[in-house]
C-alpha cells in the first residue's frame, strides 16, 4: 500500500524533470498541441506513435481490419488502459501539472507567449512566432463503467470526485463532459474531466518572469465557444454532447435520428435525458473560463508585459487566418504557397509542414461542419494547386460524420493534386492507424520531395501586425488591446 504523500513527491519530481502526471490524458486535443508546439521549439518533429510509429501502425491497421465489433471494442478498451483509477483525483496538483507544462519547452528569451485555449491553429501561430502555449485545459480521464445514454446516472457517480479535486485545487474548475455520440466507444468506460485553470499560479508565472523578453507581449487565446450545460456547483459543469454537425440542443431533443441511431448501436434507450440545462458556459474542450483573463492581466501589469487578447466563437475561426498568414509568409521567403495540408483533430505536425513548405489549415474534428467550414474557406481564398488532407478516425459512424466522399469532393478542388495523408480508405473511420500513419506519410513525403525547406528565423510581432493590417475585417477574428 503505497503512501499518498510519498507518492505525490514523487509525481512533482518526474513533473519537474518532463513527465507527464499520469493522471493527465495523452491523447487529447490539448496534450497534442502541447507536444507539438514543444517539439517544434526544439527542432523537432512530433513523433505519433511512439518510438516505433510504423510498428504500432501495422498493429493498429491489423486491427482495423478485424470485425466492426471487434474495432469497437479495442477502442473502448484502448480508452480505459488510457484513464486512471477514481482515486487520482487525490493526486491533482494545478502546480505540478504546471511544472510538467513548462519543462516541456527550451530556456530561452521569447518575444511573447500565448496563454489559453487548446486549438490546432494557435500551435501553427505559436511555430510561425516561436513562442510557447501554456494551456488553460487539460483532460483527465477516470475509469468508470456507465450506460453511455443515461447521462444523469452518469453525473451522479461524477459528483463525489469532482468535488474531492476542486477540494485540493482551489484554482482549477471542472467541465465534465459525456458525449454518447462522437465518444460512444469511451464514454461507456471512461468519465471526462477536462480541468480549467483560473489563475496562472506560482510555475507559469516562474516561466514568463524567466523566459520572456522585456516588455513581451502575452497573448490571450480566447475561444468563446459555449455549450448548453448544467452548472452543478460553484465550480463543476456538465456538459451533455460535444462540438460537432449536431447542435447542443439537439441532445435535447426526441428525434427519429437519434432513436434510429440509438437502435442501430443496440440501446435500451429510444432517446437521451440529460440533465437539465441551466445555462449556456464555455465548452468543455475548446471554450476558454474567463476567470483566467483577470489573473493575467494583473500579472502582465506588475510585470511590464503587454496583454493582446486573441478573440474568436468557433474554434475553427482561427484556421482561415493562420492558413492566410503562412500564405502571405512563404510570399514574402520566396516560397511556394500553393501546397495546402489540412490536418484533423489531434494530428498536428508544424515541424514536418514547414520543412514540406505546406500551408497549414486545422479542421476541428471529422464531422460535416469542419468539412462546411473548411468549404467556405476554400470558396474564399486563391485556389492551391495541390491538397493533402489528414483525416482523424473517431472509431464509428457517428451522427453528424462527413463521409469520405464529403472530403474528397474537397480533396477535388485542388487545381493540379489533391490526395488522403495517413487514411485507410477502406477501413475509415474505423481507421485505427490513422493516428500513427499520418506521421510516417507525412515523413514519406519530406524524403521523396526535392524541396526541402529549413526551419526560418521566427515572423516577428511588427510582421505579424503588418499582416493584420492588410487583411482588417478578412476573418472572425478579434485582436483586442488591453494595456
Amino acid at each position: 500500500m503505497r503512501c499518498p504523500s510519498v507518492h505525490a513527491a514523487l509525481v512533482r519530481l518526474l513533473a519537474s524533470l518532463g513527465i507527464k502526471p499520469s493522471y493527465i490524458t495523452e491523447l487529447d486535443s490539448a496534450t497534442s498541441a502541447l507536444r507539438a508546439t514543444a517539439k517544434y521549439l526544439h527542432g523537432k518533429e512530433l513523433r505519433s506513435g511512439g518510438i516505433a510509429p510504423s510498428l504500432m501502425g501495422s498493429l493498429a491497421n491489423a486491427i482495423s481490419h478485424l470485425p466492426n465489433h471487434w474495432v469497437e471494442r479495442f477502442s473502448t478498451w484502448s480508452g480505459w488502459m488510457d484513464a486512471s483509477s477514481p482515486s487520482a483525483v487525490n493526486e491533482v496538483e494545478t502546480e505540478t501539472i504546471s511544472r510538467w507544462v513548462v519543462k516541456q519547452y527550451p530556456k530561452q528569451r521569447y518575444p511573447a507567449a500565448m496563454i489559453g485555449s487548446s486549438n490546432g491553429a494557435a500551435v501553427h501561430l505559436c511555430a510561425a512566432l516561436g513562442i510557447p502555449w501554456l494551456p488553460q485545459t487539460l483532460l483527465m480521464s477516470l475509469r468508470h463503467s456507465v450506460d453511455p445514454d443515461d447521462p444523469k446516472q452518469e453525473l451522479a457517480w461524477a459528483k463525489a470526485p469532482a468535488q474531492q479535486l476542486l477540494r485540493r485545487n482551489p484554482d482549477l474548475a471542472v467541465y465534465q463532459m459525456h458525449d454518447p455520440n462522437q465518444d460512444r466507444l469511451k464514454v461507456p468506460r471512461v468519465t471526462y474531466f477536462r480541468m480549467k485553470r483560473t489563475n496562472l499560479g506560482t510555475r507559469f508565472k516562474q516561466f514568463l518572469r524567466e523566459n520572456l523578453e522585456p516588455g513581451a507581449t502575452l497573448f490571450l487565446l480566447e475561444c468563446q465557444y459555449s455549450w448548453l450545460s448544467t452548472q452543478v456547483s460553484d465550480r463543476h459543469f456538465f456538459q451533455f454532447g460535444g462540438k460537432g454537425k449536431l447542435k447542443p440542443i439537439d441532445y435535447f431533443k426526441n428525434s427519429p435520428q437519434i432513436a434510429d441511431f440509438l437502435r442501430q448501436h443496440g440501446s435500451s434507450h429510444r432517446q437521451w435525458h440529460p440533465p437539465a440545462s441551466n445555462g449556456k458556459f464555455p465548452e468543455s474542450e475548446w471554450g476558454f473560463e474567463p476567470a483566467l483573463r483577470e489573473d493575467v492581466e494583473q500579472f502582465a501589469r506588475q510585470h511590464g508585459f503587454h496583454v493582446r487578447r486573441i478573440v474568436f466563437d468557433y474554434p475553427q475561426d482561427l484556421s482561415p487566418l493562420v492558413a492566410d498568414l503562412y500564405r502571405w509568409w512563404y510570399q514574402m521567403r520566396g516560397m511556394p504557397s500553393d501546397r495546402l495540408l489540412v490536418e484533423s483533430f489531434v494530428y498536428l505536425q508544424p515541424w514536418l509542414t514547414q520543412r514540406l513548405g505546406f500551408v497549414p489549415f486545422w479542421t476541428v474534428f471529422n464531422d460535416q461542419m469542419s468539412a462546411e467550414r473548411f468549404s467556405n474557406y476554400l470558396d474564399t481564398t486563391t485556389p492551391y494547386d495541390e491538397i493533402y488532407m489528414t483525416l482523424f478516425s473517431n472509431g464509428l459512424c457517428s451522427l453528424g460524420i462527413a463521409s469520405l466522399e464529403e472530403w474528397r469532393s474537397l480533396l477535388k478542388r485542388a487545381r493540379q493534386h489533391g490526395q488522403f495523408v495517413g487514411v485507410n480508405e477502406q477501413t475509415y473511420p474505423r481507421d485505427l492507424a490513422s493516428f500513427a500513419r499520418h506521421y510516417t506519410e507525412l515523413k514519406h513525403l519530406l524524403k521523396q520531395r526535392n524541396e526541402r525547406y529549413p526551419i526560418p528565423s521566427p515572423l516577428t510581432l511588427p510582421q505579424l501586425d503588418t499582416f493584420l493590417s492588410q487583411t482588417s475585417n478578412a476573418y472572425s477574428v478579434r485582436w483586442i488591446e488591453t494595456q
